[in-house]
């Protein structure tokens, strides 16, 4: 009865204190499967897709035009696909399709799977500092991410597809939009978020583990890239929905 709540509403605006993401190539058949039919894989090379893990804190947020003192404080781990959307009117649309999310509180575990559609579940966080590098960790979600705190001459990570930190950059994420698709009505929800300042800073990461990236069963995972912001103001505009209409041609990121 109320399922149109979850379409994204309304606006949505935080403060981002930290966003770190770390990116995985694959070969792109290995996550096709994973996306709905009317998206498509955003590649490189036409040979490599992309899945990331992103760690978000965040604060004050609240539906935009809320005054601050109604928002809140939330960790959020979101699992994503890099893919592509050719729009109705014919523009190339770059974004991401959520396949898992995560936070550290129940009440944002409770408003965000009745706003939206990314399915939240409640994990333990913590987050410890270590001299010269930072760990983040969740127990009950089995992932575990050790950082250096390290800011100059980073190297891409061993066996990166990338060339360099330029290349890697096109993929650092978040991109503009998010998508998600019901294969019942064939229509396609389009979030577009909106971000100042956002320079994303290469971090070298010194060991990761990933519980949910496991159950993807996924062969070889190569870590791509992984970057660093901070303090930035982010909001996503309200839901935009529209019947999906498949169209000739494919999308192909060199």
């Amino acid at each position: 009865m109320f399922d149109f709540l979850k379409n994204h509403p309304f606006a949505v605006e935080a403060f981002f204190e930290s966003s770190l993401v770390l990116t995985f190539a694959v070969p792109k058949e290995q996550l096709q499967h994973l996306i709905p039919e009317c998206l498509e894989l955003d590649t490189f090379q036409d040979q490599w897709a992309f899945v990331a893990a992103a760690m978000v804190q965040t604060k004050d947020l609240r539906p935009k035009g809320f005054p601050k003192f109604m928002g809140n404080d939330f960790f959020l781990i979101g699992y994503r696909v890099f893919v592509r959307y050719r729009s109705n009117s014919g523009k190339r649309l770059r974004g991401l399709y959520i396949l898992k999310s995560e936070t550290d509180k129940k009440k944002m575990e409770f408003m965000g799977n009745i706003f939206t559609h990314y399915n939240y579940s409640t994990t333990d966080i913590q987050q410890t500092e270590k001299g010269n590098g930072k760990e983040i960790q969740s127990l009950k979600s089995s992932f575990k991410v050790s950082i250096s705190k390290q800011e100059e001459n980073i190297a891409l990570p061993p066996h990166s597809p990338f060339a360099d930190w330029k290349e890697a950059r096109r993929f650092a994420g978040p991109l503009p939009f998010t998508f998600t698709y019901n294969k019942e009505t064939r229509e396609v929800l389009i979030i577009e978020g909106v971000r100042q300042n956002w320079t994303p800073q290469t971090v070298e990461i010194l060991d990761y583990h990933f519980g949910f990236l496991d159950t993807l069963k996924l062969e070889n995972p190569v870590l791509a890239n992984a970057f660093i912001i901070k303090n930035i103001p982010y909001y996503w505009k309200k839901g935009k929905i529209e019947p999906w209409k498949q169209q000739e041609g494919n999308f192909k990121a060199s």
